[in-house]
């Protein structure tokens, strides 16, 4: 039997010859950790719905901050859970408040860990929703443009705190040119945005929810949020938010969302990061618990698929076990 010249399995014979032919390579550096903040001291509540997850008091997290840091991780992602929630979303502005209380004690510690603050107000408002609420009986709508004010001084709030860059995820309209034009006029135009700028309305989102306490009390995100099947309104929505400032755009979730990766990064040849969600996690735990697969080598595949798939990075609740994964 004549065989071909070119053989690809000459070259998958053993690990060193896989490893000096392989085309996407990652690292630890590529990598963002997100992390839950709340009020208290010495305090860490696990997260049901993601194994190994905790709600973290500020020392706590600062700690955690420092584990993460130690792993080679060159970034958090912050989301605060606040005391008292209200209809304005009072908590995620305040001079005070609990992610700017946490973004001033990781600076303090460490000064060169990058420092991302979420900007949404799911967290804070009292009814779950991103943007500011108009009632009428049973129905209900998200007032657009209330909303980015508020968006616009969570950001400031957090960009006087010390954040190295802030992340708009609430998918307002205007929202990014909103926030940068609050951040030129009041001293912080270094200030970096990192758009969620195609976020979908996904079922993968239910642990995120428990964890920062911050399901719709009534209705859902549908109207505000991306549908699910459509590819070409994304890249429309990536592209108003490069015209309108934006310096790192988004897809979220990640999984099964690496066709527009592969499109936002092919298109706009911007910095583009992905979400690595909590359903995504959670699911990869539970099957990990019950013995169906093999955790390490899942997660290590997932996270080079995404950045294969075109994204220079990564925000995935396993940062720190990557890191680990890779020093061994």
């Amino acid at each position: 039997m004549r065989f071909p010249i070119y053989r690809p399995r000459r070259l998958r014979q053993n690990a060193a010859l896989r490893a000096l032919v392989r085309e996407t390579e990652w690292s630890v550096s590529d990598l963002v950790m997100p992390l839950f903040v709340r009020e208290g001291s010495r305090l860490r509540k696990p997260i049901s719905s993601m194994p190994g997850q905790c709600q973290l008091s500020v020392d706590e997290l600062v700690k955690e901050a420092g584990r993460t840091a130690k792993l080679g991780v060159p970034a958090v992602i912050l989301f605060g859970i606040p005391d008292k929630k209200d209809e304005k979303a009072s908590g995620a502005y305040a001079a005070n408040g609990i992610v700017s209380k946490a973004v001033r004690a990781l600076k303090k510690e460490f000064p060169e860990l990058v420092v991302i603050c979420d900007v949404c107000l799911c967290e804070y408002m009292s009814h779950g929703h991103c943007g500011v609420v108009r009632k009428s009986g049973r129905d209900f709508r998200i007032d657009n443009d209330a909303t980015l004010g508020l968006l616009a001084k969570s950001a400031l709030a957090y960009a006087e705190a010390g954040a190295d860059i802030v992340a708009p995820s609430d998918m307002m309209d205007g929202r990014v040119a909103a926030i940068r034009a609050a951040l030129d006029e009041t001293g912080f135009p270094d200030t970096p945005i990192m758009s969620y700028a195609a976020k979908f309305a996904s079922a993968y989102y239910g642990p995120f929810r428990e964890a920062a306490e911050s399901p719709p009390q009534f209705g859902d995100r549908r109207t505000y949020q991306m549908d699910y099947a459509n590819a070409e309104e994304a890249l429309r929505e990536v592209a108003l938010d490069i015209e309108e400032g934006a310096d790192i755009v988004m897809v979220k979730p990640a999984f099964g969302y690496q066709d527009l990766i592969w499109r936002v990064k092919e298109k706009f040849r911007y910095p583009v990061a992905c979400y690595n969600v909590s359903g995504e996690y959670a699911m990869v735990k539970a099957a990990a618990q019950n013995g169906w697969l093999d955790e390490k080598q899942v997660v290590l595949e997932m996270l080079t698929g995404f950045r294969r798939s075109g994204a220079d990075i990564i925000l995935t609740y396993w940062a720190q076990q990557a890191g680990r994964w890779l020093n061994e």
